[in-house]
């Protein structure tokens, strides 16, 4: 098997993979369908071709959930439905599946609809604020109203909010440490035990709560999931640390994911002048200022398109581990028991093959008329262990951008736009400052200009 070169002693590629980990994720596939690269002590051979890749995926038994990123993700999320194994997932997928059918889907869009015009339409004209923050907190809204129901205590938000950004910054970092070096009582690694744990005691107090008040008298996952029964008995299908396993499994995978698209497609467009103004016409056509909602749907095709470009030029989960669970082959090349395998939906989405002239960023490769398939490679993974919220993702983030751009004009701050050097655990933008200016204002501004130029032609003639 082919290995990267630019191997140091000791530290192997890990110096270069953090100091430009999509850069060098890049670089890989030059070496062949299958790379080893070591991080640390840490071998790990890296799937550079898309057919293996889905290969990989489609035999979950064989190619299990595992390696570092698993292990720290199981700290905080247990053995939810992301991180459980291939021989418990069956089940739980199939406990949790009908929250997710299409029949759900007009409630939690009415669910998104309140949350974000409850938030956005509280914004001021001429406000400065964090797109970066401001997002992630609406999509945390909608996700813990869609798990526990509408009426949630606002502190519980912030704290939870608080504790998953300590948990995201630090993960990257924490997952390819050493394990004797995680263990140093660090400022970094303090902190991010704490809101390991504390993430887990909120989860588990809220859990508690639903399950002995009777619930809020609203259908919701959780409340599902409570009322589900194991087959063939009365028997509750979930223990009360799967519920809190779940629910911290919904929060995590549908917050920072959803936030950080619809952010990278604020700026993709914002920099991107001729897409900006065909999304801001289709947006003001469709929706006339006020927040998106289920029947807008099918009328915001070019946003749908601009969010999935920019799923696939930054998709959130842009470097995923496995380990095999047998002696095994992939391609031409014989795998051991125990390895690790990475695969990386960046790199797969940067393939010129897959997608000519990759790092340009253009919405209309999603037209549905040219008959690419609507969702990048592996954005969302494959085989079994698909994300079962893909649809709820992409409904969101395009009400969600749509939303935004309907209420205001949104003026980036270029300068405060940093773009990810060492990616948390979501491949997401850094801070977006940004001045919200109301798009009546505007139009008031455009009459008053107008107005002044024919005055100005009428003097003249």
């Amino acid at each position: 098997m082919p290995r990267a070169p630019g191997a140091k002693p000791v530290v192997g590629h890990l110096a270069a993979f953090l100091r430009a980990p999509l850069a060098f994720l890049r670089s890989l596939p030059a070496h062949g369908p299958l790379v080893e690269i070591r991080l640390a002590r840490k071998s790990v051979v890296v799937v550079c071709d898309p057919e293996l890749t889905s290969t990989m995926l489609v035999h979950d038994r064989v190619f299990d959930k595992g390696g570092p990123l698993f292990e720290r993700l199981r700290e905080a999320g247990g053995q939810g439905l992301a991180t459980c194994p291939a021989a418990e997932h069956r089940r739980q997928r199939r406990l949790i599946q009908p929250a997710f059918h299409q029949a759900r889907f007009p409630d939690y869009a009415r669910i998104m609809t309140e949350r974000m015009d409850a938030v956005i339409g509280n914004w001021r004209d001429g406000q400065t604020l964090d797109l970066a923050v401001a997002s992630r907190n609406i999509t945390a809204d909608v996700v813990l109203s869609a798990v526990f129901g509408t009426r949630l205590d606002h502190g519980l938000h912030v704290r939870l909010a608080t504790d998953f950004d300590t948990l995201l910054a630090g993960f990257t970092r924490h997952s390819l440490l050493p394990k004797p070096l995680r263990k140093v009582p660090t400022p970094g690694n303090v902190r991010y035990e704490r809101a390991t744990r504390r993430v887990r005691q909120s989860m588990a107090e809220l859990t508690t709560q639903y399950r002995e008040s009777g619930g809020t008298g609203e259908t919701n996952l959780l409340s599902m999931l409570i009322a589900a029964r194991a087959p063939e008995s009365d028997v509750p299908a979930l223990t009360d640390d799967e519920l809190v396993d779940q629910a911290v499994t919904m929060y995590s995978a549908g917050t920072e994911t959803t936030a950080g698209a619809v952010n990278w497609s604020l700026y993709l467009a914002a920099t991107h002048p001729a897409v900006h103004a065909r999304l801001t016409a289709e947006v003001s056509t469709v929706l006339d200022g006020r927040t998106a909602g289920w029947d807008d749907l099918p009328r915001l095709r070019y946003t749908r398109q601009v969010f999935t470009e920019a799923l696939r030029m930054y998709p959130p989960g842009w470097f995923l581990t496995r380990q095999t669970q047998q002696d095994t082959h992939l391609g031409t090349y014989t795998l051991p028991k125990g390895t690790t395998i990475a695969y990386s939906p960046y790199l797969i989405s940067h393939l010129p093959t897959l997608y000519p002239d990759p790092q340009r960023f253009d919405p209309d490769r999603w037209d549905p008329r040219g008959g690419q398939p609507q969702v990048p490679a592996f954005v969302f993974g494959g085989g079994a262990r698909k994300c079962i919220g893909d649809e709820f993702s992409l409904m969101e983030g395009v009400l969600l951008l749509a939303s935004l751009l309907s209420h205001w004009h949104i003026d980036l701050h270029r300068n405060s736009l940093t773009a990810p050097r060492l990616p948390r655990l979501t491949l997401n933008p850094g801070r977006m400052r940004a001045t919200l200016t109301a798009h009546s204002r505007l139009k008031g501004v455009s009459e008053k200009s107008r107005g002044r130029r024919q005055g100005q032609v009428s003097r003249r003639g």
